[in-house]
């Protein structure tokens, strides 16, 4: 199965509450950090709601 590489490139300072969780959710605490997660539609979802502040790219 695919996976996707998330790295935060924004801090979550002055961030909606809801985002600064999700970011939590994925596992990122710090500017420049990145995890690997499963590509599921839950994954893409939480992704998608903090796009303004993390990169994505698919890792075989």
């Amino acid at each position: 199965m695919a996976q996707l590489k998330v790295t935060l490139v924004h801090g979550v300072s002055g961030t909606k509450p809801a985002h600064r969780a999700t970011v939590k959710t994925l596992g990122l605490r710090k500017i420049g950090q990145t995890v690997v997660r499963e590509d599921t539609p839950a994954n893409r979802g939480l992704v998608n709601a903090v796009r303004h502040l993390v990169t994505v790219e698919e890792v075989d």
